[in-house]
């Protein structure tokens, strides 16, 4: 038996990893997760594997572009109104924010430790779900409005049945629009969350708060089983997988 958990409330894409994202009403799931999401990343040049990625952990001021997908084509906007595209002008840009000697990932560069060739540049797998369960909560301990985009997730889900959170779907799927996706871990959490999306003003005691209440686990990765189309107010499925609830 399949139970509705919640509904898409927001969703999220972050063309170029480290950068602001866009918030659409509409996206098409496809075997690396949303279109457009997360296509292009920089890397250190000295480094190799996961830590080759230059992201806003070590240079902050990335998170002041904002990166938006249309047609195929890459449009980075600078604070100031500058627009870039996936160029070298932009790599001269993030260059000079950083001594580190950094270069540009080719269009959809599959991860370089990814199980699966189609992963991108994510950190865990394909989609990235955050709930207001879990903010709610993080809300009410923090004592301060917590915006979902400092997690970066693709969806925001609202919670309907409250039993079922996202650590009860772990190792099960989820029927989200046309798609289907397969939950396969907890997000450990990082620094990056720190950072408020529009100021860049970072306060570490929002990660203490996420050690203490969530043990560092905030949001749940999920890879694709069916790509399909996901809207906002898409309901959210758990589906009977054999699996019973703890």
């Amino acid at each position: 038996m399949s139970i509705t958990v919640g509904e898409i409330r927001a969703i999220n894409r972050y063309p170029v990893k480290s950068f602001a994202g866009e918030q659409l009403e509409v996206c098409q799931i496809e075997p690396s997760g949303v279109e457009g999401d997360r296509y292009c990343s920089f890397h250190d040049l000295s480094k190799e594997d996961w830590s080759r990625y230059v992201t806003a952990r070590k240079v902050p001021k990335m998170m002041s572009y904002k990166a938006e997908y249309k047609d195929g084509d890459i449009r980075v906007t600078a604070a100031d109104g500058r627009v870039f595209g996936w160029d070298t002008e932009l790599l001269e840009e993030i260059q000079s924010l950083t001594a580190t000697p950094i270069t540009m990932s080719a269009y959809k560069a599959p991860h370089p430790e990814a199980k699966h060739p189609e992963l991108l540049s994510v950190d865990g797998a394909s989609i990235l779900l955050v709930t207001d369960k879990s903010l709610k909560k993080l809300e009410a301990v923090w004592g301060k409005p917590v915006d979902q985009r400092r997690f970066r997730g693709n969806f925001l889900v609202e919670i309907s049945e409250a039993d079922l959170g996202e650590g009860e779907w772990l190792g099960r799927r989820l029927s989200i629009g046309g798609a289907e996706l397969q939950v396969d871990s907890y997000c450990d959490r990082c620094v990056m969350i720190t950072t408020n999306p529009d100021t860049l003003e970072r306060d570490s005691s929002l990660l203490k708060q996420v050690h203490k209440e969530f043990n560092m686990n905030f949001g749940v990765y999920a890879s694709v089983i069916q790509t399909g189309e996901v809207r906002l107010g898409d309901q959210v499925v758990l589906l009977d997988n054999g699996l019973k609830r703890q």
